[in-house]
Parts: C-alpha cells; structure tokens; sequence
C-alpha cells in the first residue's frame, strides 16, 4: 500500500512552509503504508502537474496534500475543492490569476474522497485542535485539490484523494502576536493520526 504525500514550499514572504516541516517530519511507514514524500512548489499549474505524473508512476492507493493555512487554529482536512482561482497574492512564479475557472466545463466542486470525519475525530482523540474545512480556498492549495480528484476519478477512481491545511509553527509567529499556530511536534501527532485513519479505511477497502 502507497501513500503520496504533498508538501509545498515556502510562499507569500514565509521562511518556512510547516507542510514541508512536518511531512519531512513523518514516518516512512505507518501500518502497512509506505508513505511516499514528495516537495512541490507554490505554483499554479506546475503543482498539480508534479503530483498527477508521481499519481501515473506510483499508482498510490491515496493521496494527501499538505499546506499552511496561516490563522487556522486546528488541522483542517479539507471537505470540497471549487472550479475557481482568485489568488489574493502571486504564487512564486508570480502568477496571480484573477476570476478564473481551473477547469473549463469542469464540475462546480470536486469533494474529497478522504474519511475526512474519522480523521479529525482521531485528531480531537489525541487531544489536539482538528476540524472539517468546507473551504480551501482560491490559491494553490485548492487548484490542486481539485486537479488531484479530477485526475483521480479519470484515471485511477479507486485513488483516495484530498487536502489538509495546518497552521503556523511557533516561530513563524514570533511578530505576530495574535496569530494562532501549532507547534511541530503536535502537528506531526496529528498527522500521524490522520495517516492512521486512512491508512486503516484502505485496509478495510481491500479486504
């Protein structure tokens, strides 16, 4: 069993991605999962382009996508991706689309195929802050879920697929006062709980 795991790079003045601290983070394995690693860059198009040919080679059994979501206090898997991008900042190749479906014709939203419920409910077991997000935005984040899931349900409908964003680690926040985060090692507890979950939820497909 195969686990594709996103991570993008720093973006928008930020030293720092935490998705990329805490994927490095992770175990190689959970269960009876191999999680495969992979850093891709705050940039439209490339992003999803990068995953969709790892999908072809490896043939994962899922794929999660990590990213910083600054000023969400919990670890937010996503629930829906939408046909939209509206970028309030240039990704780091300077794009910046502005009113602009990613997929002509495509569907309004795409929703995860994670077990999203069951995997904040193994967040909040562990005793750390975990919701369902019904919105991943207009930037990258959300053009490659929605991407992910298209190819997903073209090519391989089996594929598990979906997004978590986290927050900001400790020292991104060090001039900003107010602004809630997580520290890296409860955000790798976390995830290690949501891999759990998905890990599990494919063991029980395939039986």
């Amino acid at each position: 069993m195969k686990i594709l795991l996103t991570a993008f790079d720093p973006f928008g003045g930020e030293r720092i991605n935490p998705a990329q601290e805490v994927a490095a983070a992770l175990p190689e394995r959970i269960g009876g999962a191999e999680i495969v690693k992979l850093w891709i860059p705050t940039v439209f198009g490339k992003a999803s382009e990068m995953i969709t040919r790892a999908m072809d080679e490896l043939w994962p059994d899922a794929v999660i996508s990590l990213g910083q979501a600054g000023g969400r206090k919990a670890v937010t898997p996503e629930r829906i991706a939408i046909n939209w991008m509206d970028a309030r900042i240039p990704d780091n190749a300077g794009h910046q689309p502005k009113e602009q479906f990613i997929e002509a014709g495509g569907p309004d939203g795409c929703f995860s195929t994670l077990p999203v419920e069951a995997m904040v409910a193994a967040i909040r077991e562990i005793g750390l802050p975990g919701e369902v997000s019904l919105s991943a935005g207009t930037f990258v984040c959300n053009e490659v879920m929605y991407r992910v899931l298209r190819h997903a349900a073209r090519t391989m409908p089996d594929t598990r697929c979906g997004f978590i964003h986290i927050p900001f680690l400790p020292e991104q926040v060090r001039e900003k006062p107010d602004m809630p985060c997580l520290s890296l090692e409860d955000m790798v507890r976390a995830l290690t709980a949501t891999l759990e979950v998905v890990e599990a939820h494919l063991a029980s497909e395939k039986r």
